[in-house]
């Protein structure tokens, strides 16, 4: 495994155009690892609502960078108090979902600092029953990534005032808010040790050297040209980190165990017009597939299920049952 150095930026969409440059660019020979810190933003998830995910004023008033990523998963805000870390790797048809293989070597580290972190639900790392990283993952032609935040010592009242909460998130749980869920690992540390000094002994820990023996992938002139290119033309762009949202009358919404489906559609003359999914599901595929796949069609349950016979639903949705799927595009209210 390789470390690639990200120069120190802390721009969220250069930082992760370097993560999709090097899953799609770099010579799978061997395996790579990346940290990351961000500027104050919030990341959303690839099948999310922006707008609904985020507090517009607060985000605003206080220059939130907003920028949407490829994965799946949850909304999740970051500052200079967090550290990001991907591991980019061939996907073997046996790595994707598996999280734990991921966040072991963390896991394994934050144990050696008197840290208890376990795996605890789809992709959390958490301390009893607090949270301190979330992760998620994506693939794409053989290759995928799996990266996680760690929570070192985030601005916790930024992350309450910035996010909106989604009601479905708390249905099964008893606490009612973010801030109560989460904590930083800093103060479970109980020590002065900077977020660079638990960084390099993150470093330490995975490649079981001091970090300035560590193998590198050193960034070179042309990768950075490629970098800024995809950078501009993604993770700067509007469209991809808001997008437009259509209208529509009908709106589906549940928490499966394998995350929140959000279904929108426009029914029109007993057919869907227009239809957007959004949620925090883990899948491989475009979920633009079975948007397409439904436009136009009758809005009937056998018509539906026959339009989408021919699609694993699961590649788009990751642990969700299918019928489960075709169920919430006809659940009644």
């Amino acid at each position: 495994m390789l470390f690639i150095d990200n120069s120190g930026i802390t721009d969220p969409s250069i930082n992760l155009a370097i993560e999709e440059y090097a899953l799609k660019f770099l010579p799978m020979d061997d395996s790579y690892l990346l940290f990351y810190i961000n500027s104050p933003s919030i990341i959303i998830g690839k099948h999310q609502n922006t707008i609904e995910e985020i507090n517009q004023e607060y985000v605003k008033e206080n220059q939130i960078k907003v920028v949407r990523r490829l994965s799946g998963g949850g909304a999740v805000y970051h500052d200079l108090g967090n550290l990001n870390f991907s591991f980019i790797t061939k996907d073997d048809g046996e790595s994707f979902h598996n999280f734990l293989k991921f966040t072991q070597p963390v896991i394994d580290y934050l144990q050696s600092m008197g840290v208890n972190a376990e795996l605890s639900g789809r992709n959390d790392l958490q301390v009893g029953e607090q949270k301190i990283s979330g992760n998620a993952q994506f693939s794409t032609r053989g290759r995928m990534f799996s990266h996680g935040t760690l929570m070192y010592n985030l601005n916790l009242d930024d992350v309450q005032a910035s996010l909106n909460a989604n009601p479905e998130k708390f249905k099964s749980k008893s606490t009612k808010s973010v801030r109560s869920r989460v904590a930083n690992i800093k103060e479970l540390l109980g020590t002065d040790m900077t977020i660079e000094e638990f960084r390099a002994g993150l470093l330490r820990s995975i490649f079981g050297m001091e970090p300035d023996k560590v193998p590198q992938y050193k960034l070179n002139e042309e990768d950075w040209v490629q970098i800024n290119k995809i950078s501009a033309e993604r993770y700067q762009n509007w469209d991809w980190n808001y997008g437009q949202s259509p209208k529509s009358n009908v709106k589906h919404a549940v928490k499966f165990p394998g995350g929140i489906v959000d279904i929108r559609m426009e029914i029109k003359d007993a057919r869907i017009e227009e239809i957007k999914i959004y949620g925090d599901f883990f899948g491989v595929g475009d979920v633009a597939d079975v948007e397409n796949t439904l436009r136009g069609k009758r809005y009937e349950q056998e018509e539906v299920r026959q339009a989408l016979s021919h699609l694993d639903l699961k590649h788009y949705f990751g642990r969700i049952e299918p019928e489960d799927v075709i169920g919430l595009i006809f659940l009644e209210e």
